[in-house]
């Protein structure tokens, strides 16, 4: 008997993969957390019936909310993961040795203990000694925090539930006061392709296009996401994501990725027609 896992995206759409086994299912303090086997995505992690990321994808994700504010901030030594109990996106920052502290904030610990468990190479990302985990929610986290980070990656779930403080206006005002006078803020912007998932994008970008003097969207494709189509959010105090990008130093790096480039970082920010017409008419309105 076959066994199929099914993540509905809309009334009419639903992703569904053929799945080997099921490796764990539990319930924490804040969500459902299943992971299982499957031959074409490898082991994937679901919270609330939705992937997160899955072995065969997760390195876009993470490089592309890395790499690009990396890129373009020229002398970066402190960074906060707001969520990131996975360490992917604390491993990819740890390829860079300037970096001097990484402090991670996940406020689910059977999250972080269940990827350690199913998928070390993430975590591995939370081993190194420029890392700092606490356990505690987000938004009362950036609360007490004033010019004290270079950048800062929201790598929140969506925008339900316990994590549904972290897309707030107070969210990225706070977010605004705990960067240096120079700093980079990098969320995730979600899938504008299904009505279903336009207004969170919509209403996440009119929040944060008035709380930052530079606001900018880019795209990856992400082949477990909605549609199969992902956007990430750049806002700064300073730096433009290509006007200060600098390609020609982030290659001298010499990193090994597998998504990102230094040509696909300008490719990233021309967007569809249809992306930037709500994109506009959000910074538009009044």
């Amino acid at each position: 008997m076959e066994m199929w896992f099914s993540e509905i995206h809309t009334q009419n759409v639903k992703l569904s993969i053929r799945t080997e086994k099921q490796l764990f299912s539990g319930e924490s303090e804040y969500q459902r957390i299943d992971v299982f086997e499957s031959p074409e995505f490898g082991r994937f992690l679901t919270l609330n019936g939705d992937i997160l990321f899955s072995d065969a994808d997760e390195f876009i994700y993470n490089e592309m909310v890395t790499h690009v504010p990396m890129a373009v901030h020229p002398n970066a030594k402190k960074v906060l993961i707001i969520g990131g109990g996975d360490g992917g996106v604390a491993r990819e920052f740890c390829l860079y040795p300037e970096i001097e502290e990484i402090d991670v904030v996940e406020p689910d610990e059977m999250f972080m203990e269940v990827c350690r468990k199913y998928f070390p190479d993430m975590t591995r990302g939370l081993e190194d000694e420029r890392v700092k985990i606490f356990h505690e929610d987000g938004l009362r986290f950036l609360r007490k925090c004033t010019e004290v980070y270079d950048i800062i990656i929201n790598d929140s779930t969506d925008p339900f539930g316990y994590t549904e403080g972290l897309f707030t206006k107070e969210f990225y005002g706070a977010g605004f006061r705990a960067l240096k006078e120079d700093g980079i803020m990098v969320y995730q912007h979600g899938s504008p392709f299904y009505d279903e998932d336009e207004m969170a994008c919509r209403s996440m970008h009119r929040k944060v296009y008035r709380s930052f003097p530079i606001s900018r969207v880019y795209q990856a494709h992400i082949p477990t996401c909605p549609s199969g189509y992902w956007l990430f959010g750049f806002a700064s105090k300073k730096y433009h994501p290509i006007k200060d990008f600098n390609g020609k130093k982030w290659r001298e790096r010499k990193l090994k990725t597998w998504y990102y480039t230094a040509n696909l970082h300008i490719g990233a920010f021309m967007l569809p027609r249809y992306v930037e017409d709500l994109l506009e008419e959000e910074e538009h309105r009044i």
